[in-house]
């Protein structure tokens, strides 16, 4: 026996929601690559570029990886690794202006012990 009516549609009207459920689980994170591609840019600029920073190099890795996830679809991962190279770009450019910090209050303790010693010749 055959279902006619409502009843027999029901399955069908399903499968939308079910296409919909599955894009809005994994939605793509283009908006994250984005911001980790801007951030890896930024920690460049600040000195992150030199071969101090391998924290840079670990982000550029994960975004080409997280962009590799988007050619085959699998959207999840490629947000878990753009998120990854956007920390990880973050912590070299944290890590560059610390190092730049230190080094400029070293600078500033060296010309102060000169100035030191030069009143010190004064007197």
């Amino acid at each position: 026996m055959r279902k006619t009516g409502c009843h027999a549609l029901f399955p069908l009207a399903l499968v939308p929601l079910a296409l919909l459920y599955g894009c809005a689980r994994d939605p793509l994170p283009t908006e994250q690559l984005r911001l980790s591609e801007q951030v890896i840019v930024q920690a460049r600029a600040v000195g992150g570029a030199s071969e101090d920073a391998p924290e840079l190099r670990l982000a550029q890795q994960k975004l080409g990886l997280a962009h590799a996830e988007m050619v085959h679809q699998r959207y999840r991962q490629a947000r878990i690794l753009a998120e990854q190279a956007e920390l990880d770009a973050r912590l070299a450019e944290a890590r560059v202006l610390n190092e730049k910090n230190r080094a400029q209050q070293a600078e500033l303790e060296r010309q102060i012990e000169q100035l030191r010693k030069q009143v010190g010749a004064l007197q």
